[in-house]
């Protein structure tokens, strides 16, 4: 009995192993919001690290964060590093693109709790007296990210930091 509940449980944890194996090799997340702001108003809450404070749900993941800004003030070339807590990891960001009131793209390099080096990018989009505006990351997914997707939905867990960052982005963007 023993031997044919040890053979069911490997045969489970292989087919679950393979299925891992065959999850696409990146991954996307990507949410939208409309705030009555121009998108000049919007823009520098995002183009300026030292103002991801007011909006960034992952500045209160924890309160004694060290933060470190380098590079540029704002804009192309600013960077942003971080080390906290369990929950705010540790990490580097740096702004590549930088397209005045239309799109943010920036390299984001995560240290803890693992390692991954992604992409994230804001757009804005003016549309009837508001702006659209579009938060997405994009990367990589290792295997070992492939095997967590099937139990946890990263979209979703992601998707939702997004959403809490777009309405307090909105929130401050509409004062």
């Amino acid at each position: 009995m023993l031997k044919k509940i040890a053979v069911v449980v490997l045969a489970l944890a292989a087919i679950v192993l393979i299925y891992a194996a065959t999850r696409p090799g990146t991954f996307r997340v990507e949410r939208t919001a409309r705030i009555a702001a121009p998108a000049e108003k919007i823009f520098p809450l995002i183009n300026d690290f030292h103002r991801w404070g007011e909006w960034s749900p992952y500045e209160k993941l924890d309160p004694g964060m060290k933060r470190t800004f380098g590079g540029a003030p704002a804009g192309k070339g600013a960077t942003y590093a971080w080390e906290g807590n369990d929950k705010a990891g540790a990490g580097r960001m740096e702004i590549l693109e930088s397209a005045p009131s239309s799109k943010i793209a920036i390299r984001l390099d995560f240290t803890k709790p693992f390692e991954a080096r992604n992409m994230a990018e804001f757009r804005l989009q003016p549309q009837d007296g508001a702006t659209q505006v579009t938060w997405a990351m994009h990367g990589p997914s290792p295997y070992i990210a492939k095997l967590m997707g099937i139990f946890f939905n990263m979209d979703q867990m992601i998707g939702k930091d997004f959403e809490t960052g777009l309405a307090n982005l909105k929130t401050a963007s509409e004062k």
